[in-house]
């Protein structure tokens, strides 16, 4: 998977069209998370420190796709780069690839910055459209992917620009090649004992990560809703906690999977429950052992299984971390993904290599103040547990080799 880094590119004078992530939460009009646009900056400075003219574009949110939406234009974005990056960001128009927008583009001096208004205004780009994307194409003289979180999607700028662009560079920002440095080349090759801790609410999630890294993985660490489904088809008693029943066969197979490899899968042994599932637990919460009593329901890991969760991460030299262990946006909830998340900060501080993949588990261990104490959070959830499923991104393959 090793691909030509922007890094590696002469960009001086050149245009060079990026694909960021700028697709940032918003309350009220104004960003309430600007993680996604710190973490392009190494890449738009690179490029405008070596004299080249950064051409930066990105969707936010789901638009109709049938032209400007004010609550999801990309000004905001651009008042914030420009912020951080301490100099203006040209904004020129409404519409991504209008006469406007490729005037300012043509306009630009070395070392400028500038973004393109909403990618999703036009139906063309989730639709991969060619067209779409050959105009696009036309606004750079080298082509960035630095955009993560959509590597995934083959979207017209992620997949139909790169291959618009042919004879010309297209590269991986320093974004891209980090996260597939840690979620695709670290998991090939782990150093051991590998340990890979699996949460969140449905099986159906993550059964494809669970078959894919079983044969390569010493532990697997199961937590969350998702528990549920295989310790019912263990014939637990689970009160009232979620589970898939037409996932139960998928978790029978797992387990199976696992004592085949002579890998050890754990699974939760106590539980913190309550009668609700909402921030007080029906105002009864108590802790369980194996089996839960009807008319409740497991909304975090028990002390004990905290206790041998922690102890397994510890021993840990390769950690991957994809979903909590209970509720933990919830206060009484949150404790077994805490606990989670400072075992892995420990093992890392005794020389592991630690991942934590996007959407829940990066805000998780963001909320808890720890992750720049881990060797990688990803920045893409979908895209971060795809890649651990062991799947090629068309909008990776696209791009030139190193």
């Amino acid at each position: 998977m090793a691909k030509k880094s922007i890094g590696a590119v002469d960009v001086s004078g050149k245009r060079v069209l990026i694909r960021v992530d700028f697709n940032v939460p918003l309350k009220d009009g104004e960003i309430t998370d600007a993680r996604r646009i710190e973490a392009a900056l190494p890449t738009i400075r690179s490029v405008i420190d070596r004299g080249g003219k950064a051409v930066l574009m990105s969707h936010l949110g789901r638009p109709e796709g049938t032209g400007y939406e004010s609550k999801y234009s990309l000004e905001v974005a651009a008042k914030k780069l420009g912020e951080l990056l301490g100099k203006p960001v040209a904004f020129p128009s409404q519409d991504c690839t209008d006469e406007a927008a490729a005037s300012a583009v043509n306009a630009m001096n070395d070392g400028d910055v500038l973004l393109l208004e909403n990618l999703r205004f036009h139906k063309g780009e989730t639709d991969g459209n060619t067209d779409f994307a050959a105009k696009l194409a036309t606004l750079g003289d080298a082509y960035v992917n630095d955009a993560f979180g959509t590597c995934h999607r083959a979207h017209a700028s992620m997949v139909g620009v790169p291959t618009a662009m042919q004879g010309k560079p297209c590269v991986v920002g320093f974004l891209v090649e980090k996260e597939i440095k840690y979620l695709s080349d670290a998991v090939k090759a782990p150093a051991k004992p590998f340990v890979v801790v699996l949460g969140g609410a449905k099986v159906s999630d993550k059964m494809a990560a669970i078959e894919h890294l079983l044969p390569m993985a010493d532990d697997i660490i199961v937590g969350g809703a998702m528990a549920y489904t295989f310790l019912k088809a263990q014939g637990k008693d689970v009160g009232d906690s979620r589970v898939e029943s037409d996932r139960i066969d998928d978790a029978r197979r797992a387990i199976d999977l696992a004592a085949k490899l002579d890998a050890e899968l754990y699974l939760p042994k106590d539980h913190v429950c309550g009668k609700a599932f909402d921030e007080m637990g029906g105002g009864d919460i108590e802790v369980f052992g194996e089996h839960i009593k009807d008319g409740f329901m497991g909304l975090d890991i028990g002390p004990k299984t905290q206790s041998e969760y922690a102890r397994v991460i510890k021993k840990a030299k390769t950690i991957v971390w994809n979903g909590p262990m209970g509720v933990s946006e919830w206060r009484p909830f949150r404790v077994g993904t805490e606990q989670v998340a400072k075992a892995i900060v420990e093992a890392t501080e005794d020389g592991a290599t630690s991942i934590v993949g996007g959407g829940d588990s990066a805000a998780a261990i963001e909320k808890f103040g720890l992750a720049d104490k881990v060797s990688h959070v990803s920045t893409g959830g979908g895209a971060s547990l795809e890649m651990l499923e062991g799947k090629s991104f068309k909008a990776v393959e696209a791009l030139d080799d190193a």
